[in-house]
């Protein structure tokens, strides 16, 4: 479009049949009918750019919104919550005068395009919104799902992701804790790298995005802004306002850990000092966002001159600008007296620091270019008064068809030798082998306050060096199970994150989430979405969990083919004393293992069924939410007073599984014997949820039946702990049935990702 003249306000209300690439930049006709409604005029084109990377999916969830209100609709009372959703990452208390905040966020489809920058950026994108709560970084997780392990393709996705992963946090000096990866050829062309951090603060330290105070002035701060992820979560192109540059700029941001290091210590100084009376980060959208989200969040209004901004590229437009989202950079509100100590602090820590406006006592957000108004705009209708859409959604045609396929009806070992063969199957499988050729490139330990990592079930981190005061999280969620029904999908992946969080000895507290979706324009996926929703809400009420923020992550589909759906929840929990923590690796020989709750003959979405049948059918496991709750209170209990010294759920791949992740941890085998009333087929790999193995000492076995006794959860003995590898005696011995010794079970558990990826 024309630069000359200047496409000012002024110049817009002069030119209304000027024409404006809104279809390119992702409005519908109806929503670009809506912006000139709103300003009465035509925009100019940096209004338009404003608009539409604001009311894109991304950042609007105008698709979503009208189901996200459930979160607050069905929110549960929670002494914890001290932030909820709408800010950048929610806040809980977690005693002591300590605050915990944590989010998980999404950043699928760049690390698709490139997968090492987009999965770093997408590190550096949740650590900002940690940063930006008042808050020091202390952990981070990874949730991610990639096509089949055997792709071509995957070995091009997964070792750039994992990569940029473990550079971009382990130069932040951030141990990363969990996480899970899941592979699946349902995400083939649209892999899922979800990220998540967790921060702590004090309470009286906690900050938000709101910029208040007439005549306080707007500080942008840390790199320089340039042409990279122009459009990249909004999906737009730069040429878009300038066919003539010469080449299309990277739509991936590109990332530098060592400068959001820089900006991490600066940004805590200065609020250390009190310095800061609002701030926001730059993700998504850039200055769009970070401009009108303060100044909506405010009491005023706000002017910013775009002159002011530090670029890296003297040739990107006033457009592109706003629109950039290019890392490590911040918005800050400072009081006039304050501004030089802030600067000061800056120029201490090498982060390039410069005033580009100040708060007004009105109630719009003006930005000027080269002497013209190029924005005059009410900030909310860019932030939050967005459209809002109520899409169709129905129950798939398919889904009967789906769930009548019956995974319980698929062909059962008929020999041991088969059992046996079928065990080794599902221990190698990609889902199931262990991760640690992924992990290891990550650093879990550094800042020396690490608990548990992986392979651990949940995450811990000690926040206070005196009193052992602890959090841990744990990352779930299964997409065959949402695929078979999404309203108990989404409350199993709560109910397993749950689960992993108490069986470390840690009690569940509040609740992110980040959903992963095909196409909102399809009702079969609306529905799955809406249904998801109303599943997790429906369990987070009956748990009390609220969820206090996260993600949408929508489009993620290939022609017509959309992914599982796939929900997947983040539980934070707090332990009063990290040195109470249960591990999952058995510890001693001759501790009594026992199986908590009920085991049914539920093989629908299994692992089972997966890896010996390549099928998906069938229904999910049956969701007793109080007896998670039941399980919850056991395990944590039994955990504080020396009860049991090793525990793990029972999930993917049933309790086979379980025992030997256990075994394999703590080099020492385990002999089984099948419970009266089970076959040992179902004993071995069904996926019955509210489950957990734990191995008790001879001394509190007692005392811990009396305690699963006198509060109804059913307990049952299978077998003990025996057997050491130093003795070359330890063996996963199922009685009557087959023996695996650690040997051949390590070989076949951590040979296969290796052998795929290396």
């Amino acid at each position: 479009m024309s630069r000359t003249p200047l496409d000012t306000v002024e110049h817009a209300a002069e030119t209304p049949d000027v024409e404006l690439p809104w279809a390119e930049l992702g409005l519908k006709k109806d929503e670009y009918e809506k912006v000139v409604e709103i300003l009465g005029r035509r925009p100019t084109g940096a209004e338009l750019a404003m608009y539409s990377v604001m009311w894109s999916e991304h950042c609007s969830y105008k698709s979503s919104k009208v189901h996200l209100r459930q979160f607050g609709e069905k929110a549960p009372q929670s002494d914890a919550l001290l932030v909820g959703i709408g800010e950048n990452a929610g806040v809980v208390d977690v005693g002591q005068g300590y605050a915990v905040t944590f989010k998980v966020e999404s950043h699928n489809h760049p690390s698709y395009v490139e997968p090492y920058q987009g999965a770093a950026t997408g590190v550096g994108g949740i650590v900002r919104d940690i940063i930006a709560m008042g808050a020091r970084p202390v952990a981070v997780v990874d949730p991610l799902r990639f096509g089949a392990a055997d792709h071509p393709d995957t070995k091009r996705v997964l070792p750039g992701v994992v990569a940029g992963i473990g550079g971009y946090g382990n130069c932040l000096g951030l141990p990363n804790i969990g996480g899970e990866v899941v592979f699946d050829a349902c995400y083939q062309g649209n892999p899922l790298v979800n990220a998540g951090a967790i921060g702590v603060m004090r309470h009286e330290d906690i900050h938000l995005a709101k910029a208040s105070g007439a005549g306080n002035k707007v500080i942008l701060y840390g790199a320089r802004t340039g042409g990279d992820g122009i459009g990249g979560a909004s999906i737009l192109a730069s040429e878009t306002f300038d066919d003539a540059k010469p080449s299309k700029r990277p739509a991936v941001q590109v990332g530098d850990p060592f400068q959001e290091k820089l900006l991490i210590e600066c940004t805590l100084e200065a609020f250390k000092e009190k310095l800061v009376v609002g701030i926001q980060d730059l993700g998504a959208a850039g200055l769009s966002c970070a401009t009108s989200e303060l100044a909506s969040n405010g009491s005023g209004g706000m002017t910013v001159t775009l002159d002011d901004v530090p670029l890296r590229d003297s040739t990107l437009s006033p457009e592109e600008i706003l629109m950039s989202e290019s890392q490590e950079r911040m918005c800050a509100v400072v009081e006039p007296s304050k501004v030089d100590r802030f600067l000061e602090i800056c120029e201490k820590w090498d982060v390039i620091a410069t005033v580009i406006g100040e708060v007004t006592d009105g109630d719009r957000l003006e930005i000027f270019w080269h002497g013209g108004k190029i924005v005059d705009v009410d900030p909310r209708t860019v932030a939050h008064d967005g459209p809002v859409y109520e899409r169709p959604y129905a129950r798939p045609s398919w889904q009967d068809a789906l769930q009548a396929d019956d995974a319980n009806k698929l062909p059962r070992p008929g020999t041991s030798e088969e059992l046996k063969a079928q065990v080794l199957a599902l221990v190698s499988s990609p889902n199931q082998a262990s991760k640690k050729w992924i992990t290891s490139q990550y650093d879990h330990f550094v800042q020396g306050n690490t608990v548990l990592a992986q392979p651990e079930d949940s995450g811990m981190i000690r926040i206070d060096e005196e009193t052992g005061l602890g959090v841990a999280i744990a990352t779930d969620g299964n997409g065959r199970y949402a695929k078979l029904d999404p309203y108990a999908g989404a409350q199993l992946a709560l109910s397993e994150a749950y689960r992993n969080v108490a069986t470390t000895g840690a009690k569940p507290l509040a609740v992110s989430d980040c959903l992963n979706f095909g196409s909102p324009e399809d009702p079969a996926v609306m529905w799955q979405f809406a249904e998801a929703i109303r599943g997790l809400a429906d369990a987070c009420q009956q748990l009390g969990t609220p969820v206090t923020g996260g993600n949408v992550s929508l489009y993620n589909q290939t022609g017509d083919v959309a992914i599982h759906p796939t929900p997947v929840v983040a539980v934070l929990g707090v332990i009063d004393d990290v040195a109470r923590r249960t591990p999952v690796a058995f510890q001693e020989e001759g501790q009594l293992l026992y199986l908590l709750g009920d085991t049914r003959e539920e093989f629908g979405g299994s692992a089972w069924s997966q890896v010996v049948h390549d099928h998906l059918g069938g229904l999910p496991p049956k969701v007793d939410l109080e007896r998670e709750r039941l399980l919850a209170e056991i395990l944590i209990s039994a955990s504080r007073d020396g009860m049991i010294d090793s525990a793990h759920d029972l999930s993917d791949g049933g309790l086979i599984q379980a025992v030997v992740e256990s075994a394999l941890l703590g080099e020492k085998g385990a002999r089984l014997i099948v419970p009266d009333g089970l076959d040992a087929f179902t004993f071995l790999f069904s996926e019955s949820a509210g489950r957990a193995v734990v191995a008790v000492p001879r001394s509190e076995e007692l005392r811990f039946n009396d305690m699963c006794g006198a509060r109804g959860l059913p307990v049952t003995r299978i077998g003990v702990v025996d057997g050491t590898v130093s003795d070359s005696n330890a063996v996963v011995d199922v009685q009557g049935e087959f023996a695996l010794s650690l040997a051949e079970l390590r070989e076949a558990h951590e040979g296969t990702i290796p052998a795929l990826l290396a």
